[in-house]
């Protein structure tokens, strides 16, 4: 796992948005594994801002969405493939068949989730895992308790993600109990994890993943265990660390040819 302290959303958007291009440039049918809510914002910002620019190409990439709320009628603002399509996905040249996410309205729930996980597997899996983490330390929607090695299914919401979530809907009744997720299986099944956590709220949750015990009561601690994660976090998320000086050594000496 490498931790890596930047001044704020515009340098961790571009050094995420830096890892994104390079996958493209060497592998341009790349597969991306894409979260929503606002910790990922400034990369798809970059991102899009380098392709109408740049010419940074999506043409032949595919994407995978994290999760999907259980229940939202197909085109909700609020469902998450609404959200990853306003927020980046019509920002680019990405052929829209292939954004892909979990089936949130299917009849057989079960059934559907094994497809998602299929349908993964079938393109060769994520290359590139774009993460948030909420302030239980959740991944996905992989609740505390959940299994280390789980994959796409069912989850209930505990009462503080809803909270959380709540903002983006007119009031905390609308938002649903539940959804499908990615488990945590899957997301370690990725070649690589970039995960962003910004502001102090996210700071606990920071520590306790970070340099924390490996434990399902907080499921993103499991990343310490991936071949290839990189934590990219604020000043305010960092404050709990203990061993901030030491991440910020590290990066600042890190070999030039070396990359996140």
């Amino acid at each position: 796992m490498e931790v890596v302290i930047l001044p704020g959303n515009k340098q961790i958007g571009a050094l995420a948005a830096d890892a994104i291009e390079a996958l493209l440039l060497r592998k341009p049918n790349a597969v991306l594994g894409l979260a929503t809510g606002s910790s990922p914002l400034p990369v798809y910002d970059e991102l899009a801002r380098r392709h109408q620019e740049r010419g940074l190409d999506f043409s032949q990439a595919h994407a995978f969405a994290l999760d999907e709320y259980v229940g939202l009628e197909p085109g909700h603002p609020e469902s998450y493939r609404e959200v990853i399509r306003r927020e980046f996905t019509d920002r680019v040249n990405i052929d829209p068949a292939n954004v892909h996410s979990p089936d949130g309205t299917a009849a057989d729930l079960p059934a559907a989730c094994q497809a998602y996980e299929d349908s993964i597997r079938a393109l060769g899996g994520v290359d590139l895992q774009i993460l948030g983490v909420g302030t239980d330390g959740h991944i996905g929607f992989n609740e505390p308790g959940s299994s280390l090695a789980s994959r796409t299914r069912i989850k209930t919401l505990i009462e503080q993600t809803r909270k959380d979530n709540a903002r983006f809907f007119k009031s905390i009744d609308d938002v649903p109990h539940h959804v499908v997720t990615q488990g945590l299986g899957t997301i370690m099944d990725a070649r690589h994890v970039i995960l962003i956590a910004t502001g102090a709220q996210k700071a606990q949750a920071v520590k306790d993943f970070v340099e924390g015990p490996v434990a399902a009561i907080c499921a993103a601690s499991v990343l310490q265990m991936h071949q290839h994660a990189t934590i990219l976090i604020d000043e305010a998320a960092a404050s709990s660390l203990k061993l901030a000086d030491y991440y910020r050594h590290t990066y600042d000496n890190k070999p030039k040819w070396q990359s996140i």
